[in-house]
């Protein structure tokens, strides 16, 4: 199976950023909406798998590494099927260290994408409250929806940052080995065994939780999941769109690009060419 080298990633991450952004506005958008789409329907997928296992303490564990088997199918999607993800676009700042990209141009595809990718996560967050899956279980799915999104809401902006940042560090990373491969299985194992290191930990993804908490602030609405998600009246009222904004998208947004440019992209670029001019890959 032929690879890339470390060196060989980076100068492909480079290469694919400048790409990215000489995309026409309209493509990147549509793309955007797609990989929304992908990522709400693994996080939906994921919540499904294991909604009866997050309900009881003894198997919470067990539930999360079901829900991470089954979350990687999301980035699969989006590197096989193609789309413009924003979390995986942080790493364009590899673009704009080589000079090949410029700021402009990368805040302005994260902007389409990140507008983008809302418009295709919450799309699909409606359409799972209009489907009736909630009702799985007797209810529980929606119950667990809610409570997933409550808890969401509930963290403090330290927490949602740094959960944020932990979460997108991983990400890229995995966008990162992806890259290394040169065929579509190697690709899927690099998103199956790093996004499932990523669910699995409990970690923020900004894109992910566009459908998380949309769809819990909409089944909300009905009174048989309310009931099912053995949350308090104070919890479910703070569950609503300005915690949604406040509480959890800035702060884990910024955690994300911090993980994904900070954490990948420029400690790789300081390593492999600032820092190693004659790095022999």
């Amino acid at each position: 199976m032929e690879t890339r080298s470390p060196l060989q990633i980076l100068e492909y991450t480079s290469d694919a950023g400048a790409a990215k952004v000489q995309k026409p506005v309209i493509s990147q958008f549509i793309l955007a909406f797609m990989a929304g789409v992908f990522i709400a329907f693994a996080s939906e997928g994921s919540n499904m798998a294991a909604f009866n296992l997050f309900a009881n303490p003894n198997t919470y564990g067990l539930g999360k590494v079901l829900a991470g088997a089954v979350f990687g199918t999301g980035l699969m999607l989006v590197l096989i099927a193609g789309g413009e993800l924003f979390t995986g676009n942080t790493l364009i700042i590899v673009g704009v260290l080589d000079r090949k990209v410029k700021i402009r141009q990368m805040l302005s595809n994260w902007l389409v994408v990140y507008i983008g990718n809302f418009i295709g996560s919450i799309f699909i967050a409606y359409m799972m409250n209009k489907s009736g899956l909630f009702n799985s279980g007797n209810g529980m799915l929606g119950g667990q929806t809610i409570k997933i999104a409550s808890y969401k809401t509930g963290l403090s902006f330290t927490a949602a940052f740094f959960l944020g940042l932990m979460c997108n560090w991983l990400v890229c990373l995995a966008v990162w080995v992806s890259y290394a491969s040169k065929d579509i299985v190697g690709k899927m194992f690099a998103c199956f065994f790093i996004i499932g290191l990523f669910i699995t930990s409990g970690f923020e993804h900004s894109i992910a939780n566009m459908y998380y908490i949309p769809a819990g602030i909409l089944a909300k609405g009905n009174p048989v999941w309310v009931e099912a998600a053995h949350i308090s009246a104070e919890q479910l009222k703070a569950l609503n769109w300005q915690t949604f904004i406040t509480n959890n998208l800035i702060p884990v947004t910024l955690g994300n690009i911090t993980g994904g440019s900070g954490m990948v992209g420029i400690l790789y670029w300081l390593s492999l060419k600032a820092g190693i001019r004659n790095h022999t890959p």
